[in-house]
């Protein structure tokens, strides 16, 4: 990702953007979100515990290789995007973009998975708000941004399904 670009869904400044469009999941992500071992890690990351669920935003397009891109900095492969999108994604440098570490965890005979968090900014509606884009290690869908944040993003930024948001990832 190069600084100063001015292409949607490309660096500008000192900052990685991603818009996408807000889109319903399997409402599934509250059964591990609200997990007491998530929820001390994100602690560490957020300063704070973050609301038990994700928002999840389609990305396409340059979004979806700069998404492409995070998860390759995951160490998570991504089989089903286009031949061309990997290969921009690998050509995007996210040195500058600290990563976190979720660990995983074993939980009565259950395994919770792991994932990698970056920090960000959420941005609709004319409101900001800190947020992670959350990449879990096991994951069905290669174009689909999970968001945690302290704050219940649908209800304070009044979003539904197909709305336009905005996420800017910040370069150390």
């Amino acid at each position: 990702m190069k600084i100063h670009e001015t292409q949607k869904g490309q660096a500008l400044g000192s900052f990685v953007r991603i818009s996408g469009i807000v889109s319903s999941g399997l409402g599934r992500a509250h059964v591990f979100m609200a997990q007491k071992h998530y929820q001390e890690q994100f602690v560490t990351i957020m300063g704070t515990s973050v609301w038990p669920g994700t928002l999840n935003l389609s990305v396409s397009d340059s979004h979806l290789v700069n998404y492409i891109a995070l998860r390759i900095k995951s160490g998570i492969d991504t089989l089903d995007a286009e031949k061309q999108d990997l290969e921009s994604a690998k050509q995007i440098s996210l040195e500058n973009i600290e990563s976190y570490r979720i660990r995983g965890f074993l939980r009565d005979g259950i395994s919770f998975g792991g994932a990698t968090a970056f920090k960000a900014n959420f941005m609709a509606n004319d409101k900001t708000v800190e947020c992670a884009v959350l990449i879990p290690d096991l994951t069905r869908h290669f174009d689909v941004v999970e968001v945690i944040s302290p704050t219940f993003l649908r209800e304070y930024l009044d979003l539904i399904d197909g709305d336009e948001v905005e996420l800017e990832l910040y370069l150390n």
